[in-house]
């Protein structure tokens, strides 16, 4: 039987520093949407950054989310930490440049995509958004053995 701990402070932040993907929770008009999202963690905030669709609008319609973040090596050995916060839209310029700068130190292979061409030709220009997400509360998992 696998033996499970609740992670201290210092373990969730320190999974949170080490990892920079999670799954991103969060709902409009009560219906539940998660995506899997790169963030950037600077010690008080999470930082996501994406691009104008169906995920801006939920967050924008209901800034209220939640981050799942694991390091799974197998089922006897892993982590695991939600994170509960309210999403903040970044508009102002100076935020913006200190989140992404954040974002890029984190994930340095992400970059914004400029536009996407559909089946039918049709080109949407992607407008990117970053969120800054102030937790509420951290709480985490992890096995022992």
């Amino acid at each position: 039987m696998i033996q499970v701990e609740e992670m201290d402070n210092e373990q969730i932040k320190e999974l949170l520093r080490q990892v920079g993907y999670a799954h991103l929770g969060c709902s409009r008009d009560n219906v539940p949407y998660v995506v899997p999202v790169h963030y950037a963690y600077d010690e008080s905030h999470l930082y996501v950054y994406t691009t104008e669709g169906k995920k801006s609008e939920t967050i924008d319609g209901n800034p209220n989310v939640c981050l799942q973040i694991e390091e799974v090596t197998d089922s006897q050995h892993w982590q695991s930490v939600i994170v509960t916060g309210e999403a903040e839209r970044l508009r102002d310029e100076n935020d913006r440049k200190i989140a992404l700068k954040s974002i890029i130190q984190t994930n340095p292979t992400l970059t914004p995509a400029v536009s996407i061409r559909w089946m039918d030709s049709w080109v949407r220009e992607n407008i990117e958004v970053i969120y800054r997400i102030r937790p509420t509360s951290m709480t985490g998992r992890a096995s022992v053995g």
